[in-house]
């Protein structure tokens, strides 16, 4: 089994899909008390640290296989001011002290689309430097969750880092052959949980996949499916964004439903069992935000086979004690 440390691991999406791929979480780190319940509600073994990055000592870990997470996106995306590596959010400095202070073979960050726009392409190059430095060959690509089976319009960069010895044997995933299910066929059986005779007419109209699901930040956004114009998006499938329900139509519900907490979580990749800690508005902020699951599985997947193929480094018997959450 391959190890990996997890950065600003959030509700589990990308966690859970390097877990699907083969790697065995030593370490996650989060600084939000919700997701990490989250994390603990679904998986009580994992190692879940609840901290900031900033505050987090990697050396530990030294020899890990995989370092990877998402790090926080407003520096980057274009719902913000894109203030980049002014943005005192910006944690990529703090990627590479702990890449430095933990020297994985494999590097694996999940961030916005507009960390690829012209703006910021002297930082690109900044980042792509320090890693060199540091011994890993980087590449990035814009990847869309709908060409891994993920029902929803959902670009996101993913960087992989490798060790010079192993970046020539990285390939980039296969996207899927076909178009995912629509939204009415992903959510079918929830709507009509309750019974609702018009879940079958809902079906046929919402027959697209679903736009980008926004979460929202502590500052702004609620327990909505995003600003207006996302909401446009949504009531063009017949989906109500205003708000998020409690619960699947009932028999004789009459207009356009609302999703579920449940409902946006399986749009987003994750699986029905998963769990997600807090009352709705935090709760929805963790399924909005994640990285899917089957996107990370699929990238996770190939660097396992690099990381395989030269050989699995032995375990170190280092593990950091688990601590209770930060106040």
């Amino acid at each position: 089994m391959l190890t990996s440390v997890e950065m600003c691991a959030g509700a589990g999406g990308q966690a859970l899909g390097l877990e699907r791929a083969g790697f065995e979480h030593e370490a996650l780190v989060e600084i939000e008390s919700s997701y990490c319940k989250t994390l603990e509600l679904n998986r009580p073994k994992w190692n879940v640290l609840a901290r900031s990055l900033c505050d987090f000592d990697a050396t530990p870990f030294k020899g890990i296989d995989l370092l990877a997470g998402g790090l926080p996106c407003p520096p980057f995306s274009v719902a913000g001011k894109q203030l980049g590596e002014n943005d005192e959010r910006n944690l990529f400095p703090e990627a590479l002290r702990l890449v430095e202070e933990c020297r994985p073979r494999a590097i694996m960050i999940e961030n916005v689309r507009g960390f690829l726009d012209a703006i910021f392409e002297d930082y690109r190059k900044h980042l792509k430097e320090q890693l060199k430095k540091l011994g890993y060959e980087t590449e990035w690509r814009l990847l869309n969750a709908s060409e891994f089976g993920v029902p929803q319009l959902r670009p996101r960069v993913v960087i992989v880092a490798l060790k010079k010895d192993l970046a020539c044997d990285f390939e980039w995933p296969a996207v899927s052959a076909h178009n995912p299910a629509t939204v009415g066929e992903t959510l079918f059986d929830m709507m009509a949980a309750n019974g609702w005779r018009g879940a079958t007419a809902w079906r046929e109209r919402a027959n697209e996949i679903a736009p980008t699901i926004v979460g929202g930040s502590k500052k702004h956004g609620g327990p909505d499916l995003g600003p207006t114009r996302a909401r446009k998006a949504w009531a063009s499938l017949g989906v109500n964004g205003l708000s998020i329900a409690e619960a699947a139509p009932e028999r004789d519900f009459v207009g356009m439903p609302r999703l579920t907490i449940p409902m946006v979580a399986r749009l987003q990749g994750f699986p029905d069992i998963w769990q997600f800690a807090g009352k709705k508005t935090i709760a929805y902020r963790q399924v909005g935000n994640a990285f899917p699951p089957p996107v990370a599985c699929a990238v996770a997947t190939k660097i396992k086979q690099v990381l395989s193929i030269s050989g699995s480094v032995p375990k170190r018997g280092l593990r950091m004690i688990k601590v209770g959450h930060a106040q």
